[in-house]
């Protein structure tokens, strides 16, 4: 039985999205950390992602640092009139890379500071606080001081709309109560459904949820099984993980990374793979 393709548009806060964007992530130096390995090469993705129709690029000021929001400035500035940017705030790196919380009001004014400079706006798009109490996913814990902060700069007009990164479901909650929130960004994939009941709510109320390493925490046996679809279908295991979430739910944004041209188009290319119910039922019983 062959269903018809999702659709493949969503609302992210005012502004429409296509449901596949791209994620700048992987424009930065190895493990996130210095320059790109080739300036004019991750210039020319970013520029080809615009030219496919692509209007949602997932990006930080942490990446790099700096690096990824001076690389979208210089390739696509002054930017179309719907190209949404989304950053986060919430975190920094050391000097050896790692990874730190930067949740204080002052980290995250600056950081909002930062973002505005190197991608030269007036005002940030979206900007999601990314939770970071465990270096390891979700961890309990109240996000409302620095969420208040977020809301004190909306009300500055520095910031459009917010969301939340790597939550559980009662910061969600707790998020929701101080200030609208437009979209949630959390690892999710075939093989890590955690999330399920809360893409449903946030499905029901209109709520954008961005899941990110589709590939991520899959065990020997799901990995083979991914693999023996995707010979199948004659296409990718990632390209497979992709199509599936994009049918999972309506609300489910894609930002797939990559500092290929190659890799691109095959991101892209996900969403006119269709996926019929009885692979989507081989894929939720993975």
């Amino acid at each position: 039985m062959t269903t018809l393709p999702p659709a493949l548009t969503y609302h992210l806060g005012d502004r429409t999205v296509r449901r596949v964007g791209y994620g700048a992530m992987q424009l930065a130096g190895p493990g996130v950390f210095g320059p790109p390995r080739d300036h004019a090469s991750a210039l020319a993705v970013l520029r080809a992602a615009i030219a496919a129709g692509v209007n949602h690029i997932d990006t930080s000021d942490f990446y790099g640092p700096h690096v990824t929001n001076k690389l979208i400035r210089e390739a696509l500035a002054p930017y179309p009139d719907d190209l949404v940017l989304v950053t986060k705030l919430g975190a920094r790196r050391s000097s050896d890379a790692a990874w730190l919380p930067a949740m204080s009001a002052d980290e995250l004014a600056q950081g909002v500071q930062d973002n505005l400079t190197n991608l030269g706006l007036e005002q940030l798009d979206v900007v999601n606080l990314r939770s970071m109490f465990s270096p390891h996913g979700p961890a309990e814990g109240s996000i409302e001081a620095p969420l208040a902060v977020l809301a004190r700069l909306q009300e500055q007009g520095l910031i459009r709309h917010i969301g939340v990164s790597n939550v559980t479901p009662t910061q969600v909650a707790e998020a929701r109560a101080i200030c609208p929130i437009v979209c949630v960004q959390n690892m999710y994939n075939i093989a890590h459904r955690q999330d399920d009941a809360m893409i449903d709510q946030l499905a029901a109320d209109g709520i954008a949820y961005v899941p990110f390493f589709p590939l991520g925490g899959f065990n020997l046996l799901q990995s083979q099984k991914l693999d023996a679809i995707a010979a199948a279908l004659g296409t990718t295991p990632l390209q497979v993980a992709q199509a599936w979430l994009l049918r999972r739910s309506p609300n489910i944004l894609l930002i797939p990374g990559t500092s290929s041209l190659a890799h691109l188009q095959q991101n892209l290319a996900v969403a006119d793979l269709v996926l019929d119910d009885v692979t989507m039922a081989a894929l939720n019983a993975l």
